[in-house]
């Protein structure tokens, strides 16, 4: 083999683009990288919170609709760390204060049961979702800012065939390579965002869909023992 071709191949390594990239094309590689770190981090440990959540909820759920005494269900069970739990809590709080009165208001009642339950369905989906804004952010921007390091190694190659005034390959092939590389980072750290967001999202609309079907199972449920409130 040729051994100017065995240096090229050499020098194309990642590790060698990266030290012999110029430092506006580092920060960009390190920018990447490091985001690209935060994205796994966040998508490992929303993976975990999410299955968790699922499998506890469901669990919770079903102990409920088996419960003969709802009052002490909740008090042994309704301050549990789940999104269920403090639905089902917002809906006790309000049925409790609404009923509390030697005079009843039952469309009343019905009518704030129904906002509370949804306003803490809604709270708990806004909990829940929180990271994924950084995923989206990362699927969207990490791309363009790789494209930010390509444009820049490209105008550095051109840059090296004015000075040397050489248009040779072994001139103009680092330049385009880190160019390159920039660019396969920052597809790196957007794509699995990208997947990671679409998954969760669909994940969370399932959960939300489902807090709210318990919702109006239990709206369900006291507007019946309201019905016979005297």
């Amino acid at each position: 083999m040729n051994p100017i071709l065995q240096t090229d191949a050499a020098t194309l390594s990642p590790i060698a683009l990266f030290l012999q990239a110029d430092w506006v094309v580092k920060g960009v590689m390190l920018g990447l990288l490091l985001a690209s770190i935060w994205t796994w981090a966040i998508i490992i440990a929303f993976w975990v919170k999410l299955g968790r959540t699922r499998k506890a909820s469901e669990t919770f759920e079903q102990e409920f609709w088996r419960a003969d005494d709802i009052d002490a269900f909740v008090k042994t069970r309704g301050t549990a760390d789940l999104p269920t739990a403090r639905v089902l809590a917002a809906g006790v709080t309000e049925w409790r204060r609404s009923t509390q009165g030697n005079r009843i208001d039952r469309e009343g009642t019905r009518e704030r049961l129904g906002t509370t339950m949804g306003s803490a369905v809604a709270k708990e989906i806004d909990q829940l979702s929180d990271r994924l804004n950084v995923l989206a952010t990362v699927g969207s921007v990490a791309p363009f800012v790789g494209l930010f390091g390509t444009v820049w190694g490209i105008m550095r190659s051109f840059t090296s065939i004015a000075s040397q005034q050489n248009t040779s390959l072994a001139v103009v092939a680092p330049g385009i390579a880190e160019a390159l590389f920039a660019t396969a980072i920052g597809l790196f750290a957007a794509i699995p965002a990208v997947i990671a967001y679409n998954r969760f999202s669909h994940a969370i609309n399932r959960i939300e869909a489902r807090l709210m079907r318990f919702a109006d199972g239990f709206h369900a449920t006291l507007s019946r023992q309201l019905d016979g409130e005297r």
